[in-house]
């Protein structure tokens, strides 16, 4: 079933519309015997006065999808928990994934732009589009986006995989960077390789995307050939970097996400 934003519902709020709520990262979710479900508003009984920052973000097929968060984890119902949203991924399905990430970068966007960062007054909501414009001055902030690369490089059957500080398990992953201004997301690649590893890339290819709720990042995902160097980790962001085998490769990141993607893409292409 395909999702449709939209910023205005067509109609009222019903007890079986979709609700993405949040409290901090952790996402609302209703355990039943097979799988992970996202709960109705009819689920919402206990918490429903404590919502805030409210929002419609579409249609999920037929089903209208808002999202809100509450200060605090004060459901204690059976078969309804809050979960950490990052593992979901692999429990919720792409699709409906995708629509959480959206719900949840919309709630961290205006929970974060309360004030102008012009003149520091106070915002409010715009009612004709999805943005916040300041009291005092009238200056209008959308939601932030920031946009990365991220990229396999390829050397005949080996792709390039390396370890970052930040991961916290052992698996090992493409390399992506945020882009600077000024900069085109093909020089971005090139960029962050050399920084990262030490080794410049040529035949740079785009390869698809996918927006990222971490916080508000959109992943752009680019395919490139091993252009010459030796590989160098600067031990700054990258712990260990190495070239792979398509037949011998390290734990690699889940399902669904577009590093995976791209791992993936790199083992069918080698056959």
């Amino acid at each position: 079933m395909p999702f449709e934003p939209a910023f205005l519902p067509k109609s009222g709020r019903s007890d079986t519309d979709w609700w993405f709520v949040f409290c901090g990262d952790r996402l609302l979710v209703k355990a039943t015997a097979i799988d992970l479900r996202i709960p109705s508003y009819s689920d919402l009984i206990p918490v429903k006065q404590n919502l805030s920052r409210t929002s419609y973000l579409g249609t999920f097929g037929s089903l209208p999808c808002y999202s809100g968060e509450v200060d605090e984890d004060i459901m204690n119902l059976e078969g309804i928990s809050f979960q950490e949203l990052r593992p979901l991924l692999g429990l919720l399905g792409e699709e409906i994934f995708s629509v959480a990430a959206r719900a949840f970068q919309i709630l961290h966007w205006d929970r974060t732009h309360q004030f102008c960062g012009r003149c520091g007054g106070q915002t409010e909501p715009k009612d004709e589009e999805r943005a916040r414009v300041c009291t005092q001055c009238g200056l209008v902030h959308y939601p932030t986006v920031s946009p990365a690369t991220i990229v396999a490089v390829t050397k005949g059957r080996q792709i390039l995989l390396a370890r970052s500080h930040r991961f916290h398990s052992d698996f090992y992953s493409v390399l992506a960077g945020f882009v600077e201004y000024g900069e085109t997301f093909e020089e971005c690649v090139k960029r962050e390789v050399k920084e990262e590893v030490g080794i410049d890339v040529k035949n740079i290819r785009y390869f698809g995307s996918q927006h990222w709720p971490f916080p508000n990042t959109l992943m752009v995902g680019f395919t490139a050939e091993y252009g010459g160097g030796a590989i160098t980790p600067d031990d700054l962001e990258i712990k260990d970097a190495r070239w792979f085998d398509a037949d011998d490769l390290p734990a690699i990141p889940m399902k669904g996400s577009i590093a995976r993607r791209l791992i993936d893409w790199f083992i069918e292409e080698c056959g």
